[in-house]
């Protein structure tokens, strides 16, 4: 199989890499993450910021953005915490883009935001609203909002349905609806400075999404959770159409690594190159301004 266009020069862009190591898969995850790799006949396998350097610079990957994560509040299971986020980026400067998360829930979730960019200089913000538990149209968040379009960031929020609690009874007390899409259209409209990405290609709400996309300028999307082969067709032609300057790759690592998503891009769609090179790199440099 032939390289995509940047691969050879390392110019990829993952924007939703999660951490391989027990901080994340164990600690935070604790038993929705088991739940989800049972559904799926995975082992939760930990290992080092090294081998995913490697993995990711053998793949083509000159970027990745490391997430991170605080749904203590709803799950009882402790954060990612962001200063952990910001040394492993200071341990790769030339890879990792940190990208901070506050529990709304938190009477500091304000004062953690501003902390997090003033302090810390992460790039952004995560929020996992089904982990979190959280609807963000709610006004009792407005202030959050109002505070992380101040601070001239982007905002990655998860759309679709998790399989963090799969099949367990009822779910870990998890709620699907949070991550109906519909609930950011109220956020990206309220919030014209913020630019918003909305992580994976929200099943089952694939079309609301797109119609999202379409609408507001600031609000985005990535392929990241699923691999081409499973993606909707409906959302993979909206990438190489009306979308492809606002569709971006991602992995979702290390549920899915770099080569198995890059495989299954090049042999299950048929974009040409200019739409590759938007979809791979170049959407993502200008949303992270790299």
């Amino acid at each position: 199989m032939g390289e995509l266009p940047g691969q050879a020069a390392g110019r990829l862009i993952d924007t939703h890499a999660h951490q391989p190591t027990a901080e994340f898969l164990v600690d935070a995850g604790g038993e929705m993450m088991a739940d989800a790799a049972d559904k799926f006949g995975t082992d939760l396998e930990t290992w080092d910021y090294e081998e995913m350097y490697d993995e990711y610079r053998n793949a083509g990957v000159g970027h990745a953005v490391l997430l991170g994560w605080d749904a203590e509040t709803n799950t009882g299971n402790p954060p990612v915490p962001n200063d952990y986020v910001a040394e492993i980026r200071d341990e790769y400067p030339d890879f990792f883009v940190g990208f901070g998360s506050v529990d709304p829930h938190k009477d500091d979730c304000v004062r953690e935001a501003i902390r997090c960019v003033e302090d810390l200089n992460l790039s952004g913000f995560k929020f996992q609203q089904i982990a979190q538990g959280f609807d963000p149209s709610d006004p009792e968040h407005r202030h959050l909002w109002n505070t992380i379009e101040d601070l001239d960031v982007p905002v990655v929020f998860h759309g679709g349905n998790s399989t963090l609690g799969a099949c367990s009874a009822g779910g870990r007390g998890l709620k699907v609806k949070y991550g109906n899409p519909m609930l950011i259209d109220d956020v990206a409209a309220e919030h014209p400075g913020m630019d918003i990405l909305i992580a994976h290609p929200a099943f089952p709400w694939e079309k609301e999404q797109l119609a999202i996309c379409q609408q507001k300028g600031n609000v985005y999307m990535d392929l990241s959770g699923w691999l081409p082969e499973y993606i909707d067709d409906q959302v993979l032609q909206y990438a190489g159409t009306v979308l492809r300057d606002k569709v971006m790759f991602g992995t979702d690592y290390p549920m899915i690594r770099p080569d198995d998503w890059l495989d299954s891009f090049a042999e299950h769609t048929n974009y040409d190159e200019d739409t590759q090179r938007k979809l791979l790199f170049e959407n993502a440099e200008s949303f992270l301004e790299l």
